[in-house]
């Protein structure tokens, strides 16, 4: 008897229309995902707390906050592959599991040491749910419209997730304690455990090859010693420590990619890349997340040490922009299937997120409004990339290979996101730097936030007037930066009409035994 989990999208049938029981399903999946996003921003008002109770040192402290990301990147080409493999339903049971007894142990954590390494699990299980929901999406949704509409979902609730974790942490602090961050995802990962056998079909790749061992450490020595770096860089300056570990992140990356087109059986296939529009989506892709999270390197600390807002507000007030995304997505989904080309509608995005760097040029050490507006209008269009650019990424290749191809697409979102605060967050500092006044004690010097310090120690006028020196310095920064974003974005707007201008909206045809769903019998 056939297990009704094995659905007939699953069946490697192109266009085969999903039904209540995949929508259903797709719902199920948008929990974890909201809630693997949302670890992402979910300390930020929680760290206070934590550092009262469990007295971390400053590096410790460090580590609480970066292990989850750092592990999470390391990991997602593994997992990805990992889920091609073992079958993609099965993955993500462990890795829910594994987030859900991680969110438990680092709720209960007594000690600094205990948080760190529930953290470095809860990434673990990141790393499996991520990709997993990706690919699953894929075997459940053939049909391209239909495909595309998930997918929309998919990046508008990953978006909003790490918006939203920041505020979610402020209200659970503020009316609980500190752990009931945490604890907040086990409703939804026992749901996922309950009902994901029962509503999401299992698939794998049916001719995956040896698992190759020493890609993983060579992938995890690629990424790690890149993120790290170019993740200092913005705050602690291009030291010879941080750039150093990019140069030993690029050796291993190049030793890595060697190994992918020298290996029987690689870790990420190089024949991903022969589908038409791969290539191009993973770089458009990079460059997307590059713009978005370069921005909020700016615009979360305009909120708050320019404007003078509290923590908890600058949180509410940065939920605003995320209503654009909401409406993004589905309508770029729509453009496509009605038959605009893609490339069109990709380099539109690109260009209104130009336009919303374009409105960041123009703020001033008070405009709430004109901030919030160009964040609402930068993510509506990198949302519409970043959409058309994973159902395109995973429309070009093989079922089999969704986990893969949906893995290298969000560790190139990764790097992108870092670099762009990198770059972007190096740009806005020297401005501030040269902007600030000559004389002023060196923390003042280096950080908005080490010259408000500074400023609340000295007598009347004069902190004031360093106060509002440093604010127009670093709002100059934000124009000078948003400046580079609006050329950046650009160019990625005449990229994406180069690149995507041939490629087909629907995937070509694939073999039926793309993908081999699991079969059982009662």
């Amino acid at each position: 008897m056939t297990n009704p989990t094995s659905t007939t999208p699953t069946s490697g049938a192109p266009g085969a229309l999903a039904g209540r029981r995949e929508w259903t399903a797709l719902g199920v999946l948008m929990l974890p995902l909201l809630l693997v996003s949302m670890d992402v921003s979910v300390l930020y008002f929680a760290i206070p707390s934590i550092s009262a109770d469990l007295e971390p040192s400053g590096t410790q402290q460090l580590w609480i906050f970066d292990i989850y990301a750092f592990v999470l990147a390391g990991l997602l080409m593994t997992m990805g592959s990992l889920g091609d493999r073992i079958g993609r339903r099965k993955l993500l049971l462990f890795g829910a599991a594994a987030f859900g007894t991680a969110s438990v142990l680092a709720a209960y954590a007594n000690s600094a040491e205990m948080l760190i390494a529930a953290r470095a699990v809860l990434g673990i299980g990141g790393a499996t749910l991520m990709p997993s929901t990706m690919a699953i999406i894929r075997t459940m949704f053939t049909d391209p419209g239909q495909r595309a509409k998930a997918i929309g979902m998919w990046s508008g609730v990953m978006t909003g997730g790490i918006a939203l974790g920041s505020v979610m942490s402020g209200v659970l602090v503020q009316y609980f304690w500190w752990g009931s961050v945490f604890l907040v995802n086990l409703p939804a990962m026992v749901l996922l455990l309950v009902l994901g056998p029962i509503l999401l079909p299992e698939s794998r790749n049916p001719e995956p090859g040896r698992f190759d061992l020493l890609s993983v450490p060579l992938s995890m020595a690629a990424v790690l010693p890149v993120i790290y770096g170019i993740k200092e860089i913005p705050s602690e300056g291009w030291k010879t420590e941080y750039v150093v570990s990019v140069l030993v992140g690029l050796v291993f990356a190049a030793l890595f990619v060697h190994r992918q087109r020298t290996a029987k059986s690689p870790l990420i296939s190089p024949a991903l890349f022969r589908g038409r529009g791969f290539a191009p989506a993973v770089v458009l892709n990079l460059i997307a997340s590059f713009g978005m999270l370069g921005s909020a390197y700016f615009t979360t600390q305009y909120l708050q040490s320019v404007l003078g807002k509290s923590s908890m507000e600058a949180a509410l007030w940065a939920l605003l922009p995320t209503v654009l995304v909401g409406v993004a997505a589905p309508v770029s989904a729509q453009l496509v299937q009605k038959g605009v080309d893609r490339a069109h509608v990709v380099s539109g995005g690109f260009l209104t997120a130009a336009c919303g760097y374009g409105l960041l040029t123009l703020a001033g050490t008070d405009s709430l409004w004109l901030v919030l507006a160009g964040a609402g209008v930068l993510a509506a269009g990198i949302v519409t990339v970043m959409s058309q650019m994973m159902d395109l990424a995973l429309g070009t290749v093989p079922v089999g290979n969704a986990g893969s191809a949906s893995s290298l697409l969000e560790t190139g979102a990764e790097f992108g996101g870092a670099l762009g605060m990198a770059v972007l967050g190096s740009i806005g500092t020297a401005v501030y730097r040269q902007d600030i006044p000559a004389g002023v004690p060196t923390a003042a010097h280096e950080t908005l936030g080490g010259a408000l310090a500074v400023a609340g120690q000295l007598p009347g006028d004069a902190g004031q007037a360093l106060a509002q020196a440093a604010r127009e310095a670093f709002t100059n920064g934000m124009q000078a930066a948003a400046i580079a974003g609006v050329i950046l974005l650009l160019g990625a707007a005449a990229l994406a009409t180069a690149t995507l201008r041939k490629v087909p909206v629907h995937e070509t045809e694939e073999a039926p035994e793309a993908v081999a769903p699991e079969q059982a019998t009662a």
